[in-house]
C-alpha cells in the first residue's frame, strides 16, 4: 500500500489528503482542481450543495488522468434526502460529473426522520456498484449508532469538522473502534491557527508551515484530510506532508490544544 493512502474497511483505497472545493463565494473551481491534479492530488471532495460538480467533472476530464486514478467524493444535499429522492439526486450528480460511478458518496448532514431512508438508498447504490464506498458527514456518535442499528452496510467514512481546537476524542475513538475512517473538513480552521505558538515552534523545527504541521498531525492521527484552497502555492504546500514525521510528544501537544471550539455554524440553506 502507498503511504499516501489509507484502506477503508471494504478494501477501497482512499488518499490521505484531497482537495476540498467548498467555497462560500461560489468561485469557479475548475482551474484549481486541474492545478491540484497536475501537482499530484488524486482525491477531490465536492457535494451537490456546492454547485460545482460539473466543474469537478470538467477538470478531471481535462486533466487527462485516468478516471480510475482519481478518487471522487460527493454528497447528497439535505433537501434531496429520502430513498427515491436520493437515488434521483445521485443520478443528477453522475450526470453533472459526467462519470459512470462515484468513489465515495456521503449523506451531507444528519436529518431527523430522513437519514435512515437516505442511507438505505446509499446501500442500494453500493450494492449495485454505482459507488465504491458510502459514508456520512457531520454525524455524531448518537447519529452513527441510530444508523448502524438499522443498516445492512455500516458507514465507511465520517467526515466532520476537525482541527487542533476541535479534536473530538470520543468520536474519533468510536470511529476507530468500528472501522469507520474519520475525515477532516476545515482541518486548518480557516487559517485561525497560523499564529499559535505551539504550532509555530513545531513548524520551525521541521522547516514547514503551520498548515503542513496540522495536516501531518491529521494523517498521523489516522484522519483523512481535505484542505480547501484555490491558491496554487498553498495547494502545493498542503500536499508536502509525507517527508517528515511528528514525535509522539508533538502529537500529544497538538491534541492538547483542543478547546471543543467549532467554527461558526454554516448557513445550511447553502447546502441545498
Amino acid at each position: 500500500m502507498s503511504t499516501n493512502e489509507t484502506i477503508l474497511y471494504n478494501g477501497v483505497r482512499m488518499p490521505w489528503i484531497g482537495l476540498g472545493v467548498w467555497t462560500e463565494a461560489r468561485e469557479d473551481a475548475t482551474e484549481a482542481i486541474k492545478f491540484a491534479i497536475k501537482n499530484g492530488y488524486r482525491s477531490i471532495d465536492t457535494a451537490s450543495a456546492y454547485a460545482n460538480e460539473e466543474q469537478v467533472g470538467r477538470a478531471v476530464k481535462e486533466s487527462e488522468i485516468k478516471r480510475e486514478d482519481i478518487f471522487i467524493a460527493t454528497k447528497v444535499a439535505n433537501t434531496d434526502q429520502g430513498y427515491e429522492s436520493t437515488l434521483k439526486a445521485f443520478e443528477k450528480s453522475l450526470e453533472l460529473l459526467k462519470m459512470d460511478y462515484i468513489d465515495l458518496y456521503l449523506i451531507h448532514w444528519p436529518i431527523e426522520g430522513k437519514s435512515l431512508e437516505t442511507w438505505k438508498a446509499l446501500e442500494t447504490l453500493y450494492k449495485e456498484k454505482k459507488v465504491r464506498a458510502i459514508g456520512v458527514s457531520n454525524f455524531q456518535i448518537n447519529h452513527l449508532e441510530e444508523l448502524m442499528n438499522q443498516a445492512d452496510v455500516k458507514p465507511m467514512v465520517n467526515q466532520v469538522e476537525y482541527h487542533p481546537n476541535l479534536t473530538r476524542p470520543e468520536l474519533r475513538e468510536y470511529c476507530m473502534k468500528h472501522g469507520i475512517q474519520m475525515e477532516a473538513w476545515s482541518p486548518l480552521m480557516r487559517g485561525q491557527l497560523n499564529e499559535h505558538e505551539v504550532l509555530k515552534e513545531i513548524a520551525l523545527k521541521y522547516k514547514k508551515s503551520v498548515a503542513q504541521v496540522i495536516l501531518r498531525w491529521n494523517i498521523q492521527g489516522n484522519v483523512v484530510t481535505i484542505p480547501k484552497s484555490f491558491n496554487e502555492k498553498r495547494i502545493i504546500e498542503n500536499s508536502l506532508i509525507f517527508d517528515f514525521e511528528l514525535t509522539d510528544k508533538e502529537m500529544e501537544d497538538i491534541f492538547a490544544l483542543n478547546q471543543d471550539k467549532h467554527l461558526p455554524p454554516p448557513d445550511l440553506s447553502k447546502f441545498k
